[in-house]
């Protein structure tokens, strides 16, 4: 999946064999983006972050990563 896909600014590719895989390299990434001083990054580190703050929504978007994963997966 893609920095975009899960909710990023760029296209950067991120490998694994699970969706949990795949949004830890997100979490990441956006994190080595925002301390490298890239601003692009900034509004989507702040929501991953914001996303666990708020249980209900966080749970939703999650399912929604794991589906979205699934479906990648069978391709």
């Amino acid at each position: 999946m893609t920095c975009e896909q899960l909710g990023g600014p760029c296209d950067l590719a991120h490998l694994g064999e699970t969706a949990d895989e795949i949004i830890q390299a997100q979490d990441k990434h956006l994190k080595d983006m925002v301390t490298s001083g890239d601003e692009s990054h900034e509004s989507a580190a702040k929501e991953m972050k914001g996303r666990w703050k708020n249980p209900i929504g966080g749970i939703k978007w999650y399912k929604q990563t794991k589906k979205t994963f699934a479906a990648l997966r069978e391709d």
